[in-house]
């Protein structure tokens, strides 16, 4: 059957114009610029269906490159399962998600990569793949395993949850040295944090002063520059590929380069959370927007943006990690890190067309939820987001034939209509945790459809193809 995407406000390869998109079976087989100054075709060929997306922007599907689903397989209750967080991950326009490796089991081994495979094909709303941990035990193994067949090696130089710290010198050269695939780090000095810790405890735990504004004071800018120095002086010694994870610090950028995507070896991530909270929201949310790296400053926050914009940052990735409520809810030292956010990640990101900073003034959203081309004097930060939510995930770790609105790719795609109000609720949430710091957030767009290889039943994920 051939559907046909009508008269949508298309975002894609740095470019947006009224056209639309045909698809058949799991496959994009058109696309067409409905601009004649433009060489637009106008009129396209035959179709079975027909989705009239007038209004309505086009997206690829976005591919969020580091998520906790928590869900290994083996453990009796855990805090999100593949089959909850993908369909959180669906209702959010997010169609591929890599897995990160500290679940029970940890994903150290080809058995546990294999079971975590058999899991998702089973559960899974989105397309899926896999990162393997890096132990002092399994370097053999990362270092000797065909590289298309998982997405990257995850690198803890801080302890975070499920604890799977690397730092020992020699394995750290040996892993740097020899990689024959992209690490991605999650740099925070751990001395330097744990000695915050230790100092931080004595002086407040039990005491009215345990909350979680101590969090980017425990894991401080020190702690993640530091850390961040040191993997970024390893991989240019060696000539790796290195990703750095969830950056938070203003300071971590003059370690950056802006060179274009294919000219680095050195990359960088942000996520949504650390893009639109700061430290003055630690008053309201407190442990629920408790993470790893800490969520930091007004001014790291704006350098962040800046930097994304400026081509320092190449991706935004949520680092989505669900906890049950009620351990967020312990006092601070005993409260686990960790955001879920992956349902509201995209409308995170486009929200900040309708702030303040970008200038969409109110009296324009009920225009745009008519016309999305009203947005273009936004077109900037609408392809931004496009390039970095989807584009460069795909580029940065091979994915093949997905992340853009191209014919022979995957049709997946998010349909999402500016312009109309949406308030998180509890009862909205997906999420096996049930609960979201955003819960009382009003958007301005809203997802109104979404496929996953060419279907909007959230039933046809497939396994992620890796080219390096």
């Amino acid at each position: 059957m051939k559907t046909l995407i009508h008269n949508a406000t298309i975002v894609n390869e740095g470019r947006i114009f009224v056209g639309s998109v045909l698809i058949e079976g799991d496959s994009i087989v058109a696309s067409f610029d409905h601009n004649p100054a433009d060489g637009g075709q106008g009129t396209p060929c035959p179709y079975d269906q027909l989705i009239n997306a007038s209004g309505m922007l086009l997206l690829p599907g976005i591919i969020d490159t580091h998520v906790h689903f928590r869900d290994g397989g083996n453990s009796e209750n855990p805090a999100g399962t593949f089959f909850s967080e993908s369909r959180a991950a669906f209702a959010g326009g997010v169609t591929s998600v890599i897995d990160m490796p500290n679940t029970n089991p940890q994903t150290t081994t080809l058995e546990a990569l294999e079971a975590k495979e058999r899991l998702a094909a089973r559960d899974s709303a989105v397309n899926y793949g896999f990162m393997l941990g890096a132990t002092a035990d399994n370097l053999d193994l990362l270092l000797g395993l065909d590289p298309t067949r998982y997405a990257a090696i995850k690198l803890f130089l801080g302890s975070s949850t499920g604890n799977m710290l690397l730092n020992n010198p020699d394995h750290l050269d040996r892993l740097f040295r020899d990689a024959r695939k992209l690490i991605v780090a999650h740099c925070e000095q751990e001395d330097i944090v744990q000695a915050n810790l230790r100092n931080f405890m004595l002086e407040y735990q039990g005491t009215a002063g345990e909350t979680a504004a101590l969090h980017p004071k425990v894991r401080n800018n020190e702690a993640c520059f530091l850390a961040s120095y040191h993997a970024i002086e390893r991989a240019r010694r060696y000539g790796t590929r290195l990703h750095i994870a969830h950056l938070s610090t203003a300071t971590e950028l003059s370690l950056l380069s802006n060179f274009d995507l294919d000219r680095k070896h050195v990359t960088a991530e942000v996520t949504p959370n650390h893009l639109f909270f700061d430290d003055r929201d630690y008053a309201e949310l407190g442990n629920l927007i408790k993470c790893n790296p800490a969520i930091k400053s007004p001014d790291d926050r704006l350098a962040l943006w800046a930097a994304l914009e400026d081509g320092l940052i190449d991706t935004v990735a949520t680092d989505h990690a669900p906890h049950p409520l009620e351990a967020k809810q312990r006092p601070y030292f005993d409260a686990p890190s960790g955001i879920p956010s992956i349902q509201h990640s995209l409308q995170m990101m486009l929200e900040a067309i309708f702030n303040e900073e970008c200038g969409m003034r109110s009296e324009e959203l009920a225009d745009a939820q008519q016309n999305a081309s009203l947005l273009t004097p936004h077109s900037s930060l609408l392809k931004l987001i496009i390039q970095k939510m989807c584009h460069n995930p795909a580029l940065l770790f091979g994915i093949e034939g997905r992340g853009f609105i191209r014919p022979g790719y995957k049709a997946d795609l998010v349909l999402v209509r500016p312009g109309v109000e949406e308030t998180v609720t509890r009862e909205s949430l997906l999420y096996k945790c049930g609960w979201s710091p955003l819960v009382g957030q009003t958007f301005h767009t809203r997802i109104e459809r979404v496929w996953v290889n060419g279907s909007d039943a959230g039933t046809s994920a497939q396994p992620l193809h890796f080219s390096k």
